[in-house]
């Protein structure tokens, strides 16, 4: 196995088109690892790490057949030490390779990884691209030269407009930038929604190792069939799916809520492209989504209108690079972000979805049967009840990092410790993202099927968002008053009078201190 150039491949970064591969020498070899670091450093979704796992290995494979000298460490394999720098200097050693070459790792707990290793090491590691995403890791830097005001609708009209998407004559086609008010609707009983396309990956070989390597994971699942995309073709198959029978409503219905009796068998997918894991890893690229996306579009204007795709390209263009930057910025600070003092632990019911709360029910749960939920089940419902409720970030970090298959730090984290839980002090949004069971009843299905009546603020069956809301506007009310954007819920809570405002505190004070009953 001797070698004069090693070259890693991390377990998202398995980009087919990237310029390593469009030569192939016989001195380089290509590296990839399986790795407990990698797959206990918080408690895992099972389906993430059999879905990462399967799709290291088809990459792997892929390469080995296109010519390409591979090595593969298993996790099982005896000479495994489960750690990324160990295992390269063993691999050093073993080929006598001179040169480790790297592409630039997303998250920064692995880039302070191998960067420190190599200083240590007096090593020399030379750095490339992923060349995957629009923008640069400094890209705030570059967009808000003088400003530390940084706007996500200013960062993805400047990337929309350097990549001419949606763009006639330099403006945005329409005459508008943002469509958003038009993409917040209610699913009606009687629209049908086409059940989602899914896989039946067997990857039992991977799920026995698991168990016999004890690698704790949480989550269900059929290790014969595996529904997430593992390969290429599986995820260019997905976002062909998802332009035809996804995109016509995706804006339309983006934050509904729904359960099973509603829409049978898509409930959990709805019109959404669930293609976060297939671009995470980098089995697709953003630009190849968006551009099949606007393809599609442009030749189905009768179908589908302008806001659908505009909806779309912003999630993938705008957001997904913004909080990338914003990670990248910030970190490792970042991390340790919690600006409003929260330090509950965790509801036993984010590891089980046993409670009484229909939302939470069907949210938690749908994340253990699909390791899956779509952005407003994050951020209204599990988010929201997490803030409400003086929640840790940190532990809700650890929970969102792990429960979901498309999660990777730079790009969890921000959207968690910052837009869900306003631990960041307003660096991403302008107000804490709270609701009481109002939004829940504007937006979904679940308050119709709960134990809790969402009506009732205080009493016997009173929904716990409604107390839980007024009580943080309560104790918040130094760090909120002045905010332009909460300003008027302070006025409805001053307008209170000390009988309701201390009916309602008492109710959260309540239900806080019997939280795991709830």
């Amino acid at each position: 196995m001797k070698a004069k150039t090693i070259r890693l491949i991390l377990g998202d970064q398995l980009n087919a088109r990237h310029r390593w591969f469009k030569t192939k020498n016989s001195e380089t070899l290509y590296v990839m690892m399986e790795l407990g670091q990698e797959a206990d450093y918080v408690l895992h979704h099972r389906q993430k790490v059999l879905a990462f796992f399967k799709a290291m290995r088809n990459f792997s494979n892929a390469l080995e057949s296109a010519g390409h000298r591979i090595f593969y460490l298993r996790l099982e394999d005896a000479r495994n030490q489960q750690s990324l720098t160990k295992n390269l200097l063993w691999l050093l050693e073993e080929t006598g390779a001179k040169h480790i070459e790297c592409q630039q790792p997303d998250e920064y707990r692995l880039d302070h990884q191998l960067k420190s290793w190599a200083g240590a090491n007096n090593i020399d590691i030379k750095w490339f691209d992923t060349e995957h995403f629009l923008t640069g890791r400094n890209a705030l830097k570059d967009y808000f030269p003088d400003t530390d005001n940084y706007l996500m609708e200013t960062f993805y009209r400047k990337v929309r407009s350097e990549h001419d998407i949606l763009m006639e004559d330099g403006k945005p086609i329409g005459g508008r930038w943002n469509f958003d008010k038009e993409n917040q609707r209610k699913l009606p009983k009687s629209q049908s929604v086409t059940e989602p396309l899914v896989f039946a990956n067997d990857v039992s070989d991977i799920d026995n190792m698991l168990s016999k390597q004890n690698i704790k994971t949480m989550g269900n699942v059929n290790p014969k069939q595996l529904i997430w995309p593992v390969n290429r073709k599986q995820a260019q198959q997905l976002l062909s799916y998802f332009c035809e029978f996804g995109l016509p409503n995706f804006g339309r219905y983006q934050d509904t809520m729904t359960t099973d009796n509603i829409t049978p068998g898509a409930h959990w997918s709805l019109f959404h492209s669930r293609l976060s894991f297939a671009l995470n890893t980098k089995m697709l690229h953003p630009l190849e989504v968006v551009h099949s996306a606007v393809e599609h579009w442009s030749n189905n204007k009768d179908t589908i209108s302008l806001a659908q795709i505009e909806g779309f390209v912003r999630q993938v263009i705008g957001w997904r690079e913004f909080v990338r930057a914003i990670y990248w910025k910030f970190m490792p600070e970042y991390k340790n972000n919690n600006a409003l003092n929260h330090t509950r632990a965790l509801p036993s019911y984010y590891w089980n979805a046993e409670t009484k709360m229909a939302c939470m029910h069907h949210s938690i749960q749908q994340s253990f049967d699909y390791a899956y939920a779509h952005h407003i089940q994050r951020l209204m419902v599990t988010g929201n009840f997490a803030l409400l409720a003086g929640v840790s970030p940190d532990a809700l970090d650890d929970w969102y990092l792990g429960i979901y298959i498309d999660a990777i730090e730079w790009v969890e984290l921000p959207n968690t410790r910052g837009m869900s839980q306003y631990a960041d002090n307003g660096l991403i949004a302008t107000k804490p993202y709270i609701s009481s069971a109002n939004y829940m009843k504007k937006m979904g299905h679940y308050c119709s099927q709960c134990h809790y009546d969402p009506n009732k603020k205080t009493g016997d069956k009173a929904c716990p968002f409604n107390s839980l809301y007024w009580h943080f506007i309560n104790r918040h009310k130094e760090h909120f008053e002045n905010n332009h954007r909460m300003g008027m819920m302070y006025q409805v809570w001053n307008k209170k009078s000390d009988d309701e405002q201390n009916a309602l505190i008492q109710q959260a004070e309540h239900y806080l201190k019997t939280i795991n009953e709830l």
